[in-house]
């Protein structure tokens, strides 16, 4: 019963729109039933005002303005482009449409009730014309927008200061701007049965690998029925795997960014209603790397992106190894700093691994209370937080003052990747180390740290080795991984070696 009611309603909702407006009238209000935001007016047009005419649209969505100045248009239409009033019936109004399609730019024709339900929900205004089978859709969406600021997640001292908004159309166009080539293709499509937001992914033809596009292609076709409500929900979709900690693909606010992304051959992929932009395939010596890298002197950008590396390996093993060496390889600590450990962990009744584990937690949980709390509050709750409770840790002789010290310098590490879901990894694999530290001393690490590898290795996102420059080793490409070369060492992008081919050519013609 209930398959044949859904049924009904399916067949229903993709039938043609009637030639009697009472009947799409009545189609209409009872598909947005209950639904107070609705309007649904009726006019009339004509020399004796007997045609009669139906504007829907969500007052909601649409400028009342826009309403009677499309309202306005539409009368003034009928009564001068068709000819004397006296002769304006509905079959005119029928031939014209019919004869010279849209007349307003920026007009849909719509011909079926579900194309006349989305265009209502997509913020048009829908003009029915009773005797005529089809119905006008207008642009007339009135959305609040985010104004263009600063970006929140990525600040910037040098370079663009612009960010993305939750407008779709508008940051295209910036891209767009920012990038002016016939070789920048947009895509879009559709996703989610009641979300039905609007996705659109870009490329640089001739840069992008055509394996890489096509398997990207292959994955987003998937998505039509789920439900997207920001960018990170096509990461689930595109990347290797769900259930690896390690980020396959970056994110970013800011378009010059996005725009170095293509430049690279990567895919952008954005989400109406999301700032995020989605870079992907991702690989991992891009998370050690920003945009800003390229604005200062080659240099300074190096040394920070070194930084940027040590801060991964403290971030990652400083907590297991202070756990093994006191544990299980005290002797490989030098004796003065030896007997300035124990001396501090006189009186503490837990195990190094127990008392990193209690820290950690108190860590984690101050960290995300900041994220959580309102941002004046949350900054003064982190630091307060973490000055409070790790003085009162060691007066209460719960944690060592190398402890705090070991476990401040960790958390400080995280915060140094220009990727945030990167640090979020590393928060993640840090336990399971401090357990095999604690379990089998340095050999437990040395385990850890290889099950880590193996897995980055057989991680291939969209077909590309994760570990790309590093394994399998290519000097060409890892030259930039760690040390910022000077642009014109720079290695060369695909559009660079076509035009270099085709110079060579041209020599050996000449």
């Amino acid at each position: 019963m209930r398959k044949s009611l859904d049924d009904r309603e399916e067949t229903s909702a993709s039938s043609p729109l009637s030639i009697k407006l009472e009947e799409n009238s009545r189609e209409l209000a009872e598909r947005f039933a209950d639904c107070s935001d609705l309007e649904m007016s009726g006019w009339s047009y004509g020399p004796r005002m007997e045609q009669k005419a139906l504007t829907v649209c969500f007052d909601t969505l649409v400028k009342p303005v826009r309403k009677n100045e499309l309202r306005i248009s539409l009368q003034n239409l009928v009564a001068h482009r068709l000819g004397p009033a006296e002769s304006v019936t509905v079959e005119d109004v029928v031939r014209h449409y019919e004869r010279h399609g849209i007349s307003e730019s920026g007009a849909d024709l719509i011909a079926r009730f579900d194309q006349a339900a989305q265009a209502v929900l997509g913020g048009k205004v829908l003009v029915l014309f009773d005797g005529w089978n089809m119905a006008l859709a207008y642009p007339a969406l009135d959305v609040e927008q985010r104004q263009t600021s600063e970006p929140i997640n990525e600040p910037s001292v040098q370079g663009s200061h612009a960010s993305t908004i939750e407008s779709l159309d508008r940051n295209v166009g910036v891209i767009r701007n920012l990038l002016q080539s016939s070789n920048l293709k947009f895509e879009f499509r559709t996703a989610g049965a009641e979300s039905r937001r609007k996705i659109a992914y870009g490329y640089l033809d001739g840069y992008v690998k055509p394996e890489i596009l096509l398997e990207f292609k292959k994955r987003i076709s998937a998505i039509d029925q789920e439900e997207i409500l920001d960018a990170t929900y096509l990461e689930d979709w595109v990347g290797e795997t769900r259930y690896s900690p390690f980020p396959l693909a970056r994110y970013t606010e800011r378009p010059d960014t996005a725009v170095a992304a293509l430049l690279d051959g990567k895919i952008i992929a954005l989400v109406n209603g999301s700032p995020s932009i989605l870079i992907c395939p991702g690989t991992f010596m891009e998370f050690f790397v920003a945009s800003d890298d390229y604005y200062y002197r080659p240099v300074f950008s190096s040394l920070i992106r070194v930084l940027r590396v040590a801060a991964f390996i403290i971030a990652l093993m400083l907590p297991s190894t202070y756990i093994a060496l006191s544990t299980f390889h005290s002797e490989l600590i030098p004796t003065v700093l030896l007997l300035a450990i124990l001396n501090t962990r006189e009186g503490i009744p837990f195990p190094a691994f127990v008392e990193a584990l209690i820290m950690e937690f108190f860590f984690e949980l101050l960290r995300e209370a900041g994220i959580r709390l309102p941002r004046p509050i949350g900054s003064a709750v982190s630091i307060v937080g973490a000055l409070v409770i790790g003085q009162a840790a060691i007066q209460s002789q719960i944690a060592s003052p190398v402890m705090v010290i070991v476990v401040a310098l960790t958390g400080i590490a995280s915060f140094a990747f220009p990727q945030y879901n990167m640090a979020i990894a590393i928060r993640i694999l840090r336990f399971p180390l401090m357990l095999l530290a604690a379990t089998f001393g340095g050999l437990g690490i040395m385990v850890g740290f290889l099950l880590i590898y193996l897995h980055l290795a057989v991680l291939r996102p969209l077909g590309q080795p994760y570990l790309a420059s590093i394994s399998p080793l290519d000097l060409a490409g890892l030259r930039d991984a760690l040390f910022v070369l000077p642009k014109r060492l720079l290695p060369q992008t695909p559009g660079d070696r076509r035009m270099r081919h085709r110079r060579a050519g041209r020599g050996k013609e000449r």
